[in-house]
């Protein structure tokens, strides 16, 4: 099709590239503005001991609390990675996009430690196994850090008292792990057969639960955010 141009069809196609020229203006306008305010975002970083019984999510479900009944949160954090309605302990709530990827994807190893209460005294022999590893759900977990303690953690009481069985002994343990699976703890130690009674997270990387009650939260200083990004591997916090 040949298009032939005269005075007339410049004239009739001005307010066409006028209006163009205007939403591209428009649309740069706004992206620059999108991109200003990402950059200036402030992120939070927030310690939570999460009780027994409470969902790692801020939505109530099934009569469960959540994590909205246990202070006033920015309205964009999230958990980095979760614990289940019946373990307890160390959440991380941040608004940091790249430090939930740094912190949550397998491939960059972050370990997270947790007091794990088992049926029976687990030998040396499932100790080992738990170590190097063991299959669950087809694929074998990587290797981790266990101790068998000499004594009980000191750690707050329940809401919800153990169900013990009657001439059953039971053990703890610390674990250090450096993945997040679904349920993985107690996948794995069911797997050596010492099922878990009671889970506590007391550390992720470089943080721990120290000064903190069951319910209690605490935003992170500066100082600690850089040292959590170092530990990491990440650029320097905003």
């Amino acid at each position: 099709m040949n298009l032939k141009y005269t005075n007339s069809n410049i004239i009739n196609l001005k307010p066409l590239v006028k209006s163009h020229l205007l939403e591209s203006a428009r649309g740069y306008c706004y992206f620059e503005a999108v991109m200003r305010r990402s950059m200036s975002k402030k992120f939070s970083y927030i310690l939570l001991y999460k009780p027994y019984g409470v969902l790692s999510q801020f939505t109530p479900e099934h009569g469960h609390l959540a994590l909205k009944d246990f202070g006033r949160f920015p309205p964009d954090v999230y958990p980095v990675g979760r614990l289940d309605v019946d373990s307890e302990g160390l959440l991380l709530l941040t608004n940091d996009n790249g430090l939930k990827h740094r912190a949550t994807d397998p491939k960059f190893e972050h370990e997270r430690t947790y007091l794990v209460q088992v049926e029976r005294i687990p030998s040396e022999e499932s100790l080992q196994k738990l170590r190097s590893g063991v299959v669950i759900e087809g694929r074998k977990t990587k290797p981790a850090d266990i101790t068998l303690l000499a004594e009980e953690p000191n750690l707050p009481s329940r809401p919800v008292p153990i169900r013990f069985r009657k001439n059953v002994p039971t053990a703890w343990l610390e674990l250090t792990l450096r993945e997040g699976r679904n349920r993985q703890v107690r996948k794995m130690t069911a797997a050596v057969g010492h099922p878990t009674l009671r889970l506590v997270r007391t550390r992720i990387g470089m943080l721990t639960l120290q000064n903190l009650a069951p319910g209690e939260s605490k935003e992170l200083t500066k100082e600690e955010v850089a040292r959590l990004k170092k530990s990491l591997s990440m650029k320097k916090a905003h």
